[in-house]
Order: structure tokens, then sequence, then C-alpha cells
């Protein structure tokens, strides 16, 4: 019950503090990628329940001859790359704070489509909120394999707390600053979870 007042609150400031710097990132994106402006995608929340989430836009609509989007890392834009860098990207998850389907901090939401892939304790990532920023996001971020993200994710479900969101919170603001862990090692496009190999034996060595 802390956490989620704490959740409220502070999301419910930022909206109105980040507000004019939202609209000018709304402004910009329609300008230099069209429209929509926001990108919005159903993600698994807590214990797994589908949800929206909206995030601000940062590909454009690329298509071959086909009608087919373009693969990834040939829609990101500088502009969205810079986006991604600054985590200025996120912040209409914000609004997904507010309505309970997320929380400041916790697990990251990822696909759908990774739900039966993950074993039985990687999956433990849902037994909280997913958050916008996390145990993992501070530990690594992108440059962490699926393995390290997942055993990051359960320690967090095992050891959250009021005091260690407030320490995430701050250590985010520091590591976006410092831009570390931005990209996924060489890649600006985060590889695909495909499942682990061994995953029993995973589970068993956490």
């Amino acid at each position: 019950m802390l956490k989620r007042l704490f959740d409220i609150s502070v999301a419910a400031v930022l909206l109105i503090v980040l507000s004019p710097l939202m609209l000018a990132i709304a402004a910009l994106i329609r300008l230099k990628l069209g429209a929509p402006v926001l990108f919005s995608q159903v993600r698994p929340g807590l214990q797994g329940r589908p949800f929206r989430m909206f995030k601000f836009r940062t590909m454009l609509d690329a298509r071959d001859v086909d009608g087919v989007l373009l693969p990834s890392d040939k829609r990101l834009t500088r502009f969205g790359k810079k986006l991604r860098a600054t985590s200025l990207d996120e912040l209409p998850e914000l609004w997904n704070v507010l309505k309970g389907e997320m929380s400041l901090v916790g697990p990251r939401p990822l696909l759908m489509e990774y739900l039966p892939l993950y074993s039985p304790v990687q999956y433990r990532r849902h037994e909280v909120r997913p958050g916008i920023t996390g145990w993992a996001q501070i530990n690594g971020r992108n440059n962490l394999s699926w393995e390290e993200k997942f055993r990051l994710d359960v320690w967090y479900v095992e050891h959250h707390s009021l005091w260690l969101d407030i320490k995430i919170l701050l250590l985010t603001v520091t590591k976006v600053l410092a831009r570390e862990g931005i990209a996924a090692r060489s890649h600006e496009i985060t590889p695909r979870f495909n499942g682990s190999r061994n995953a029993r034996s995973l589970d068993r060595n956490p």
C-alpha cells in the first residue's frame, strides 16, 4: 500500500512538472517522425496480465515495397536514438503508473510473446508490477544478458521495499545523466529473447 501511494504521488507530480517538456517532445516527434506521437503496445503486467503501455514514438513507419515494416534498426532515427539514450521516450509510462498498471520501480515490461519462454523462476518477475526503471536498469541495463537481467529482476521481487525503490530512482537519474548501459553492447536495438538454454539448471543455480 505504501509503495502504491508513493507511486501515485510521484507520478502525479512528475506529470504536472514535466508536462511542458512532454509537450515539446510531442511537437518534435510530430515534426520529425509524423503521426502518431505515441507508441503503444500490449505488455504483460502484474501476474502476466496484459495492459497497454505508452511511450513516445522513436521510429519511422517505413515499409518495403510489399508494405511490410522495415527492421527496427532501419527505422530508428538519430532523433529517436537521442530520446532513448536520455530515457525521455519512457515519460508517457507515468500515465500507466497512475492507472495502477505499472510502478515507478519494477522489472521492465517485455513482450507478451516472451511469457511461455520463461523458466519458472524467471516468470517470478511478474509477481510485482512492472516498472519504468528497475534493479536491472541500474546494474547494467542493456549491457546485460537476458539471464543476468532476469536474475536481477527476481532479486528485486524478493527484496523490494520503499527504501530500495527510492535508491533505484536516485541511481537511475545518475545513470541516465551518465548515459550508462544505453546500447545493447554493440547494438542500438536490444536482441530478442528466445528462451534460456538449460533453464532448469539456471533455476537451481541463481
